[in-house]
């Protein structure tokens, strides 16, 4: 036992871990190894050849003493917990341990401990061979006699062995100090990129919570706890250099990370348009005093941040031209928050890049670099931040808008994260495209009517322009032309610029119809005469115009010609036309119109949309008003020659007659 004696000394100064890979809990736990000290210490391991079948039976026969020591000491036991942790340990053994693995073991457990030996001089290690467990303790029976000199250096020697082993310890906190704050603030830097890309996503209608509190209070807590680990660091006398480039390199990634975009600029800017931005640091309030913090803000092409996003450093070239383009780093008390906002900013001019194919400008991705060089209190020198936002599309027209938001809508949707800027999939699923197309339209209309499966597969049947297939669209992939570059068979229109149509027009002038489930929405012919064929006359239903862009138009169910039945469809109603007169109006107005699919009165569902209003008068042409105008303000004229005229003649005639009266009389 006299090793696991000196062992049980140098326990206290060796890592959890090294206890745990000298003892491993399932093999040969340190419990077994105090447990039978004695008994361990006194057998042949070292002579086992355990490539020999004779010696792996010898190994096996110890195995099972162990185990039958165990067993037996176990039903001996009288305190409970005791009692079922033999039990336990004896079970975990014949499971988990076979005998040449447990011979392997306890060589290694009687060979390893003389490593830890070098952290004392030699004559240290013969003394504390012998060495009480405490100075305050009496010495062990068989402990030699000393002199009060020998006792006193026995002291000496215990103290500056326990004063070792607390530094060793305390070093080896500190690493491990480091290393779990390695660990956090990589936990933190992957929350502050998942929070990028949520908010990036929300574009989409992706849930968002755009709550930047909590991980403000994180960095802050991560550089606090950064200084106080460099402090203890140099109080322990700078013991392991390589702590201090850790620290110093997790503070730097940490300050250059706590730039973000709080409000992202709008994702297509047209040129000369005015629009704002908010670029907050969650690090401000460890920002040194001084000089105001400017941060400036400048047009980057999508080739200029891939190359900072791989090199870390920007190209020279000036592709655009920025107005309001500086904002001050601001420190706001009431939300704690330090934040540069960008008002009035606008893009004066951009250059573009060289087209290939038939890529036109709409698809073209920019993006706004915000940067600045800051200081933090407790460090020597500055520090070069920077962020870039989402990509936009700039425009000079407002007619492009509808094609530059296609290419947002592809980028948000489809790209993955950490991307090389602004890299993107030429084709996705069409199984990822409908839930896209479901979530813009549900975000944009504000609504939590979703587009049902018949739309979606009518949605299928449009841009894969195949109506006659009533199968599975999942798997079948949709190419970014199909989306938004090639027209739509017969028509002079995208299908992105037709879905987005049907979408602007339900934001407009139908959100309530459509919340309440009134409106069937996207359907093509096939279906609806499918599902009309049976209905009485003056059934209808409501659908997006599939031959117009932004229209809803009435199908119903008429009388033919020759008694039967057949599908009538109203000319679409506009934007225009339902800023004129409310789609309920219109329905109540219609008297072919009877019961709304499958068999709802109309009256019940559109009375609460009728507002009882006559139609207003068709508007006239603007010659025409011009002309109407002129000619009210001649008649207007000769009406005011004609009564004054009159007037006269009626002086004149007041004046003359009493005194042809009176001649008359005389």
């Amino acid at each position: 036992m006299a090793q696991w004696g000196l062992m049980s000394k140098l326990l206290r100064s060796i890592p959890t871990e090294s206890i745990d890979e000298l003892y491993p809990p399932n093999t040969f736990p340190i419990y077994v190894r105090c447990l039978l000290a004695d008994w361990i210490e006194t057998q042949p391991w070292e002579d086992f050849e355990l490539e020999k079948v004779d010696q792996q039976l010898q190994a096996q026969t110890l195995l099972n003493q162990i185990i039958m020591y165990l067993r037996s000491k176990a039903e001996q036991e009288t305190n409970v917990v005791e009692k079922i942790r033999l039990m336990r340990t004896s079970s975990n053994m014949v499971r988990s341990t076979a005998s040449p693995i447990l011979s392997e073991r306890v060589q290694a457990c009687l060979t390893k401990p003389t490593q830890f030996h070098s952290i004392l001089q030699p004559q240290q290690v013969e003394i504390l061979s012998t060495m009480p467990p405490s100075p305050s303790q009496e010495p062990a029976p068989e402990a030699p006699k000393t002199s009060d000199v020998d006792r006193l250096v026995y002291q000496v020697l215990y103290d500056d062995y326990e004063i070792m082993s607390i530094i060793r310890y305390l070093i080896w906190q500190l690493k491990n100090a480091v290393e779990s704050l390695g660990h956090c603030q990589a936990r933190l830097i992957s929350q502050l990129k998942a929070w990028s890309w949520e908010q990036h996503k929300a574009t989409i209608g992706h849930p968002f919570n755009d709550n930047l509190g909590p991980l403000q209070t994180w960095c802050e807590q991560l550089l606090g706890l950064n200084g106080k680990l460099r402090q203890e660091w140099m109080l322990a006398g700078n013991p392991i250099p390589e702590l201090q480039d850790m620290l110093v390199t997790l503070q730097q990634e940490l300050i250059k990370s706590s730039l973000l975009v709080d409000k992202q600029p709008p994702q297509v800017i047209k040129t000369q348009s005015k629009f704002s931005t908010v670029v907050r640091y969650l690090l401000g309030e460890k920002m040194a005093p001084g000089k105001p913090v400017v941060l400036k803000a400048q047009i980057i092409t999508e080739a200029q941040a891939r190359h900072l996003k791989q090199l870390g450093a920007l190209t020279s070239d000036n592709v655009g031209e920025l107005i309001n383009n500086t904002a001050i780093l601001e420190h706001h008390p009431t939300s704690k928050s330090t934040c540069a906002t960008f008002r009035n900013m606008s893009v004066k001019k951009i250059k573009r890049a060289d087209r290939k194919g038939t890529e036109s400008v709409t698809e073209e991705k920019f993006a706004i670099l915000f940067s600045t060089d800051i200081n933090i209190t407790g460090c020597d020198t500055p520090y070069r931040i920077q962020i870039i936002s989402v990509p936009v599309v700039v425009i000079v027209h407002g007619s492009q808008e509808i094609n530059a938001m296609a290419t947002v809508i592809w980028d948000c949707a489809f790209s993955e994260p950490d991307r090389i800027p602004f890299v993107v999939p030429d084709g996705v699923p069409w199984k990822l495209m409908c839930m896209t197309l479901n979530s813009k339209f549900m975000s944009e209309v504000q609504t939590q009517h979703c587009l049902n499966q018949y739309n979606l597969h009518f949605l299928a049947q449009k841009i894969f322009d195949q109506p006659d297939i009533s199968g599975e669209f999942g798997k079948m992939m949709v190419s970014w032309a199909q989306f938004n570059k090639e027209m739509l068979p017969s028509r002079q229109f995208t299908f992105w610029q037709w879905f987005e149509g049907a979408m602007e027009l339900t934001k407009r002038h139908l959100k309530a119809y459509w919340s309440e489930g009134v409106i069937f929405g996207f359907i093509g012919k096939q279906h609806l005469h499918l599902i009309l064929k049976d209905r009485p006359n003056g059934t209808f239903l409501l659908r997006f115009s599939d031959s117009e862009i932004g229209g809803i138009t009435i199908a119903y169910v008429a009388a033919s010609e020759n008694g039967g039945q057949k599908i009538q469809n109203i000319q679409p109603f506009s934007k225009r036309d339902l800023e004129i007169r409310c789609l309920g109006n219109r329905i109540i107005d219609i008297e072919s119109l009877a019961f709304l699919y499958p068999d709802y009165p109309k009256h019940g569902i559109f009375e609460k949309y009728y507002t009882g209003k006559p139609p207003p008068p068709p508007s006239l042409p603007p010659l025409c008003s011009f002309i109407l105008m002129i000619m009210n303000i001649i008649c207007v004229y000769y009406v005011w020659i004609y009564t004054y005229c009159m007037l006269y003649i009626l002086k004149i005639v007041l004046r003359i007659v009493p005194r042809l009266i009176l001649y008359g009389l005389s």
